[in-house]
């Protein structure tokens, strides 16, 4: 017999066919968990508008109700609840995950920062998300006494779950996304689910992965591997994606992401549109008639995540360009390390309480955008010829609000911290007058669908710059007792701050809530001073405005508040994590009194 040249080891009939294609894939089973997946998601957010459905018509009819008539009437909507209500706020609603710590960061030193605990309810929901993935991952044939067709149904269903995941992960990145208004849940809320489907993304794209390169070095070793990552276009371009996704979850990492945001936030950008286009090239590029029948779904996502970007780019023209110029911003250093930030908008936007805007700075990383919230704001309205006489001045007043507003003044209050705020400060604090003009570019409002209109009683807490959050409220339910549309019969405003140079920041917004018709019926200021320079500075001025040295005891002030209730109450705050965890506890423990008591935490966490 002649010799022979030898090609190699020829292909294993139970190896080679599971490592390419739809070979061993269980496509109907795939298909299947993918409805299951999605219909869940839909469900569960029908479940959740339903309610919020039956809480704005509870909270119109108390509001109708309550809004002529005095505080000592509106008794009926102090008590009137489900009577299981308070044990669901206490135990689960405004529940932390375990004692008390949910907003407060967990820190293992001054500079590794591991992040936030998601409270209860969001822990169930996140259980119940990741459970189910699990479920539906390891839902395979485990009878299969071929190892490698094993894999290949694992590859299948891996690839499909984390293109299914990918979905609700670029919907909850979305600013403008419409469920936040729709549900009305907070974009916070949002982020904390988006950063956990992203993660079992992550997973999910590794195993794929790993599924393949099993069967492929056994099919032909490394090299093989090696050969088709650098010259497959359907391997190589799938690798690129799934290492853009490893990198997107090394540098989440909380611990990095906390010390160096701004080059995650720019990097995450980058690799995901990376991610993207990785994947969308490896499902065209598949052997399979017609691409991967997972390519509608990253096209759906490419159309999604460029939809997002090009409504942020067509908010921001609309905002900052008119036809009377563009957005500058007057950007004052103030006492305590902080900017007062006053920008003048080309056009007219309905801003609302408790709305927050993102914000640029020309020759201060244009790029970069921060949210902030928005304290105070002013509209312009069309001019009129200018009245002859005192009466004449009196009818421009009356018929103000019948004029056309033309523009928008926004202001802010920016604490200096590091990075880009810190930078903004230097800025201004460099020049002699201490502040400086800046071109500026205005994103929002956002948010803001937390009303307060239908309550009788409000009390705010606000820590340092948190004050901005709540300055907005009481300004809005003070107007609006005075024009005879808001429940609202009293408001306390708490607020804790370091020294008393913190009072600049919002001397000019205060001087006019204090001017108000009006203002010292409703309205009581309890100011705490945490580090006063000289106790002496420390006096009350009135029994409506008082300061005291030191921290607040906030469950005594709560329970003072409601013994003395008046009609339904919210507790809201915003500040920072440790305040925020001690309202929430305080609230949770008032339940034990069977009132009628919400609780709304103002919060940005990354």
């Amino acid at each position: 017999m002649a010799p022979t040249i030898d090609d190699g080891p020829a292909p294993n009939p139970t190896v080679a066919p599971f490592n390419t294609g739809l070979n061993g894939v269980n496509q109907p089973v795939n298909l299947l968990f993918r409805d299951v997946l999605w219909w869940s998601l839909g469900i569960l957010a029908l479940i959740v508008l339903g309610i919020r459905i039956i809480e704005l018509s509870w909270a119109k009819l108390r509001l109708v109700m309550s809004m002529s008539i005095p505080g000592e009437k509106q008794a009926y909507w102090k008590l009137k609840q489900w009577s299981w209500m308070p044990g669901l706020k206490e135990k689960l609603m405004y529940a932390p995950l375990w004692k008390k710590r949910h907003n407060r960061e967990v820190r293992l030193s001054s500079a590794v920062n591991m992040g936030t605990l998601p409270s209860r309810l969001h822990a169930v929901l996140l259980f119940a998300y990741v459970g189910s993935n699990i479920a539906y991952m390891f839902f395979l044939n485990w009878k299969n006494e071929n190892k490698y067709s094993f894999c290949a149904e694992l590859r299948g269903r891996s690839g499909t779950l984390a293109l299914v995941n990918m979905i609700p992960l670029i919907i909850l990145a979305a600013r403008n996304n419409p469920l936040i208004a729709l549900l009305q849940i907070s974009f916070d809320t949002y982020n904390l689910l988006h950063r956990w489907i992203g993660r079992i993304v992550v997973i999910e794209t590794v195993i794929h992965l790993i599924s393949w390169a099993y069967v492929q070095v056994a099919d032909g070793g490394w090299e093989s591997v090696k050969h088709k990552i650098f010259h497959d276009r359907f391997i190589g371009w799938g690798t690129i994606g799934t290492v853009s996704m490893v990198l997107i979850f090394i540098f989440s990492a909380s611990p990095l992401r906390h010390a160096f945001y701004e080059t995650f936030l720019n990097a995450h950008i980058i690799l995901a549109l990376v991610a993207f286009i990785g994947t969308w090239i490896h499902c065209v590029a598949a052997s399979v008639e017609g691409g991967l029948p997972q390519l509608p779904w990253i096209i759906a996502i490419m159309i999604m995540w460029i939809i997002e970007r090009l409504a942020r780019m067509l908010r921001l023209a609309y905002c900052n360009l008119g036809k009377r110029g563009y957005t500058e911003a007057h950007v004052e250093a103030l006492p305590g390390n902080a900017c007062r930030v006053t920008m003048k908008l080309p056009r007219f936007l309905n801003v609302k309480p408790g709305q927050h805007a993102y914000l640029r700075f020309s020759r201060l990383s244009p790029w970069e955008n921060h949210p902030f919230s928005i304290a105070w704001y002013e509209h312009e309205y069309e001019e009129e010829a200018l009245p002859f006489s005192v009466k004449e001045t009196l009818s421009v007043e009356k018929t103000k609000m019948n004029r056309k507003p033309v523009a928008t003044t926004v202001c802010f209050v920016i604490g200096a911290q590091k990075g880009f705020t810190g930078k903004l400060y230097k800025a201004a604090e460099a020049k002699p007058s201490r502040a400086i003009t800046l071109r500026a570019a205005f994103e929002g409002p956002y948010a803001g669908h937390h009303s307060l209109d239908s309550y009788g009683h409000c009390v705010l807490f606000a820590g340092a710059t948190g004050i901005t959050h709540q300055i907005s409220y009481v300004r809005h339910l003070i107007d609006g007792f005075n024009q005879g549309i808001v429940a609202t019969r009293r408001i306390t405003l708490i607020w804790t701050i370091r020294d008393f140079e913190a009072l600049e920041w919002v001397r000019p917004w205060m001087d006019q809530i204090l001017h108000m018709p009006n203002r010292k019926e409703l309205l009581r200021i309890k100011l705490f001073i945490t580090r006063p320079k000289d106790h002496r500075e420390i006096s009350s001025p009135s029994t409506k405005v008082q300061m005291f040295p030191g921290r607040p005891n906030i469950p005594m002030l709560l329970m003072k508040e409601v013994h003395e209730q008046v009609g339904a109450m919210c507790v809201t705050v915003c500040g920072p994590g440790g305040l925020a965890d001690d309202v929430r506890d305080a609230v949770r423990n008032a339940q034990k009194e069977r009132q009628t008591l919400d609780f709304v935490e103002e919060s940005f966490t990354w």
